[in-house]
Parts: structure tokens; sequence; C-alpha cells
């Protein structure tokens, strides 16, 4: 099993993200770090502080030399695919190959109403992100991209230069849905971030992923499985470890610590070697 860390841009400072990235670059139990992509605060006093996501990994890709680094999630209403594969490539080439494209169909009514950005019936919410995702992939990693969908039309278009991961930076899906979001995963995805739940419900979505996989003839393999694991402001260690372990026992492969404000780099090392005496690294 593998380990990463996140840390959501609300109710913080920059100082205090840039230190936690920067305390877990040197920390190589954390493969990866990661932020989400939200106007406001979620599950928390909407009117607080809450930093743009993709400005703020731009910045955190300069200050660090090692983490993988991504948005879970990015909601694809938010941007035109177009204008998010051009940030994906550009940011992929500023953090030399480090970029995990997160990616999900949005959900944020009070934010998406807020900014009068249309967000749409749960139906039309997943038929645009089906159509964003082959928009992604193809503008990522073909010399010109055609497509005439209901959601996005696209002549003859070009975005150079792309990065140096190829065909393109992995692209991971978070959610749940059995019906769209775990298909559409198995079709796009690299990554599929389960959103929360038991043991038992990561393991049933598990097959039923499996299952869209096997539908269109590709290894579920070759998906990676991860997971939040949320460190609370107790800063109970080992229930983040236990809770790791029973996701490990279902299959999962990668478990990201959430962290949550106000974030302190101090966590970083008491997790890490907590993780480091599980026996669940590697």
């Amino acid at each position: 099993m593998r380990f990463a860390f996140k840390t959501s841009p609300q109710n913080t400072t920059w100082a205090e993200m840039l230190a936690v990235w920067q305390a877990a670059d040197d920390i190589d139990v954390y493969e990866s770090g990661w932020t989400f992509d939200h106007f406001y605060p979620i599950f928390s006093d909407s009117s607080g502080p809450c930093l743009e996501g993709w400005t703020t990994l731009t910045a955190l890709a300069q200050a660090t030399t090692r983490l993988r680094l991504g948005t879970l999630v990015t909601g694809i209403h938010y941007r035109h695919p177009a204008v998010l594969a051009n940030m994906a490539a550009a940011l992929d080439i500023i953090s030399n190959g480090r970029l995990e494209l997160g990616i999900g169909a949005g959900w944020n009514e009070e934010e998406s109403g807020a900014y009068g950005i249309e967000l749409g019936s749960i139906k039309e919410r997943f038929d645009r992100f089906e159509e964003a995702c082959e928009v992604l992939t193809s503008l990522l990693s073909q010399q010109t991209t055609d497509f005439d969908g209901k959601y996005y039309q696209l002549k003859g278009a070009r975005n150079e230069p792309k990065g140096p991961q190829r065909p393109h930076p992995p692209i991971c899906i978070g959610g749940s849905g059995e019906k769209r979001t775990l298909r559409i995963t198995a079709r796009y995805a690299q990554h599929w971030n389960f959103v929360g739940g038991t043991p038992e419900e990561f393991a049933r979505k598990r097959d039923v992923l499996a299952a869209h996989c096997a539908d269109i003839g590709r290894d579920p393999r070759e998906i990676t499985l991860s997971a939040h694991l949320g460190l609370g402001a107790d800063r109970n260690y080992q229930k983040v470890i236990d809770d790791a372990a029973a996701l490990a026992a279902e299959g999962l492969q990668l478990g990201i610590v959430y962290i949550t404000p106000p974030h302190d780099p101090a966590v970083l090392e008491p997790m890490a070697e907590a993780i480091r005496e599980s026996g669940l690294l590697g």
C-alpha cells in the first residue's frame, strides 16, 4: 500500500499550506499531495476563506521537487475542458511530469449558483462529464481534436506544448455512482478515488468498477484504487492506520491522509512513523 496527503485550501493561509507541502516533500512515505477545487469552503461555514485550487497547485508544484500532485477533484463544469486541458498540460510541464488530473462531474450547488455557473440535473452533469473526458484525453494526447457533442464542439483544436507524461497525465476520477461514475472511470481513468464509506461499500464499488472494465475488455488492475483517510484535530494516528488496514484488506492501494485545517506540518512525521510501523507500506 502507498500513502499520500491532502490539504484543502479552505480556512487556512498560503503560508500554512506551503509549510505542510514543503515538509512533506522531504518525507518519502508520502508519494503525492492533493488539494481540492472549490471557490467556497465545503462542509463548514461557506463564507470563510478559500484559495483557488489550480493557482495554488501550480505554486505548490514550484515549491516542491518530488511529490506528485493533483486536485481531488476538479468539477468539470467550472472550466471548459479545452481550457482545463491547456492548464493541465502547462502544469505537467511546470511540475516536470508530476501532475495527476483529478476530475469529477461537479456537485456544489451553492457556489455554482452564486457564480451563475450552470450545474444542471444529475443526468446533464454526467452527460457533460463524459463528453469532457473525451475532449480532455484527446487534447492532451492528439495533435488535433475534432468533437461534436451536445455540450462541447471543437474543430481542429490544438493544445501545445504537451506535458512530458504520455499519453497524458494520469486521470483520477472521484465518485462512487455505479451506473455512470464507475462506468466513465472504467473507460477513461487511470486512478479511481472512493469518496468514503465502509470497507464493505468500498469492496462493492471495486467490484462494480471491475465489471465495467470487463464490459469494455479492460484490465481493472490498470486503475489505481484510492480513498481518503481522515486525520482530525485529535491527531489520532492509530485510527488512520486502522481505517487504512481495513480498506487495504479489500484492495485499497493508495491511502490519502486528509489533514483538516488548521494545517500544521508537525503532524506529518508522526503520521509517517505510524505508517512505517504499521507494516502497510510497500
